[in-house]
């Protein structure tokens, strides 16, 4: 049966094909979807894990058992999961165990732009790389053959266009292998130093050898002879964009399995090409290693480091044809930068925060609400990674103590599920610490940035069954703040977000305040509000634009200040804010 499916979904559909009956990841743009569809499978268990550390370890503790399993993450991810994916890598892997990373070239919604081929190297794992949605789909089945096979992790490496890309596939029927039995045995899964010094040779000798052997016969690479006066050794999405521009006018070496790299092949296809390119996104990683056993080649000397490949990018480069505009325009699109929704219950704590910016420093976090740092708001400072702004405010915090320098308050803005990802060690560390440092929770009930996940705070799992509330005001007493300095407020309460930043500012000691109020998007919420508008009095309006400061995209100003109705929820913060009286709320 033939089917349209993203990268993404074929990835789910391999693994439940490949018998996977145990699943755990952490929403990540461009691998949420991967949980997301694997969810939907019958006789599996999926979960959203608190963070990808977590769900890496679920992976492994189901592999170690003998069942097999998958964790997915986007590629900062790994950096969370890299403990435990760096101890299991010594492992003997019982179940097959595969870890899949999106990563991200061109940072569409990422803080860097890492190559994790990498952490197959450091881990001395095998690493896979599809090109397309069927080889998702094929290479998946595959990396959990693999796994049991050489007793190792495999590391699926996929990026952004393979993630979203659509094209067709076949797809067949599922057959799940007998959990194997579990046999206590500390050399295999107990990697204290003694095991570990053992195992290491094995890895090296028995692990890396077989894979080697194996990397050079695998059907995931492959030699394709055209015209051999150019030789294009690619993987990944370029071989896409590389096969386009170039058709039979080159030779392709495609490498699926990257790690180890196929080095026979290598040695017998530069010995047959004129020109050798090496046309891979983001770092030189097959590049470096090409050119280390001797061989003449053309790659990040010519093609980027920075950014997304495509094919008018490879076009340029190896044929001289700059890109053409197909069409003209009278009329130029404005620029449209990202901002925080309409109704947005994050922007009347902004509004009130941004009070503070000339005596204040801002450690923001990992979410939408870092969109807090935009005009007009201005209301964030720094961010650093998933669950760093807790940690950075403390920081900053010590370091104005020893300066004795009493000109800036640290706030630390974090939202729900980030605070549960890795938050609550920070606000830990906190108290411990003594940290007079004000810790601002955004709750709405739901990872909004990447699209709506389930969280310990929402009372769903992935499938939608009900789960346990974790309730973070009572998990904040438990990390050693006290009752009195805690306080929740509604954000769409202007005053009562005043007030409370007030007492978070004067604090002396470690101080909380949890915002509560469900993300405007959220489907109950949007039909709860349908009818909920705030609309301007124009005979009122004096032209202040006071209420523009808020940032909400519904407000336009024409001279005076109008309301899309269409766009406006009713939230209120403009009502708050109009000095003159001038906006009121209607359809309550």
């Amino acid at each position: 049966m033939k089917i349209l499916m993203t990268g993404n979904e074929a990835i789910a559909r391999g693994a439940y094909e490949a018998g996977v009956t145990v699943a755990s990841a952490y929403p990540g743009t461009p691998s949420t979807e991967i949980m997301e569809n694997f969810s939907q499978y019958e006789g599996v268990h999926s979960e959203w894990a608190v963070n990808e550390k977590v769900a890496c370890e679920v992976a492994a503790g189901a592999s170690i058992r003998g069942a097999r399993a998958f964790a997915a993450m986007k590629h900062v991810g790994l950096n969370v999961a890299a403990d435990g994916f760096m101890s299991y890598a010594y492992h003997v892997t019982n179940g097959g165990y595969v870890l899949i990373t999106a990563d991200e070239p061109n940072m569409h919604s990422s803080q860097n732009e890492q190559d994790n081929r990498y952490f197959a190297l450091f881990g001395k794992t095998a690493l896979v790389e599809p090109t397309d949605s069927q080889e998702c789909l094929d290479f998946m089945k595959e990396a959990f053959e693999i796994s049991e096979k050489y007793e190792t992790p495999v590391l699926f490496r996929v990026t952004t266009r393979t993630c979203h890309s659509k094209s067709i596939v076949t797809i067949g029927e599922r057959v799940v292998p007998p959990i194997k039995n579990y046999v206590k045995d500390p050399r295999k899964n107990l990697m204290v130093p003694a095991n570990s010094r053992a195992r290491h040779p094995e890895i090296e000798n028995i692990r890396l050898a077989g894979l080697q052997e194996y990397s050079n016969n695998c059907f995931m690479n492959k030699i394709e002879y055209n015209d051999t006066s150019i030789g294009i050794i690619t993987t990944g999405i370029a071989y896409q964009y590389a096969k386009e521009v170039m058709g039979d006018k080159a030779s392709y070496l495609k490498i699926g399995f990257v790690n180890p790299l196929p080095d026979k092949m290598i040695r017998e296809f530069a010995s047959k090409v004129d020109k050798l390119y090496i046309i891979e996104e983001n770092d030189p990683f097959i590049e470096s290693q090409v050119r280390a056993m001797g061989i003449e080649c053309i790659g990040k000397d010519v093609f980027p480091i920075c950014g997304e490949y495509s094919p008018e990018l490879l076009r340029e480069i190896l044929l001289g044809v700059k890109p053409e505009c197909s069409y003209e325009t009278e009329m130029q699109a404005p620029a449209r930068p990202p901002v925080l929704c309409a109704g947005c219950p994050h922007r009347g704590l902004f509004f009130e925060l941004g009070k503070y910016k000339n005596k204040a420093y801002f450690s923001g976090d990992i979410g939408c609400y870092t969109l807090g740092a935009m005009n007009p708001l201005n209301a964030l400072d720094s961010t650093i990674c998933m669950g760093g702004s807790i940690t950075g405010a403390h920081g900053f915090e010590k370091a104005n103590e020893i300066a004795n320098d009493k000109s800036m308050k640290s706030f630390a803005l974090i939202g729900d599920s980030t605070f549960f990802h890795s938050g609550v060690t920070g606000l830990i560390n906190t108290t411990y610490n003594n940290s007079a440092i004000t810790t601002l929770i955004l709750d709405n009930s739901i990872t909004g940035m990447t699209g709506h996940q389930e969280n310990p705070g929402t009372g769903k799992t992935v499938s939608g069954q009900a789960a346990p509330v974790v309730d973070i005001e009572a998990l904040c007493y438990a990390c050693g703040i006290k009752k009195e300095n805690l306080i929740i407020v509604d954000p769409y309460d202007i005053k009562a977000t005043r007030d409370a930043l007030k007492k978070g500012y004067d604090a002396t000691e470690p101080f909380v305040i949890i915002t509560k109020r469900e993300c405007a998007l959220l489907k109950p919420i949007i039909k709860k509000r349908a009818n909920m508008k705030s609309k301007v009095d124009p005979d009122k309006c004096r032209s202040c634009k006071a209420c523009l400061r808020c940032g909400c995209p519904a407000l336009m100003f024409e001279g005076k200040t109008r309301i899309d109705s269409d766009a406006c929820n009713g939230c209120g913060v403009c009502v708050q804010i109009c000095p003159f009286g001038a906006i009121e709320k209607v359809g309550e």
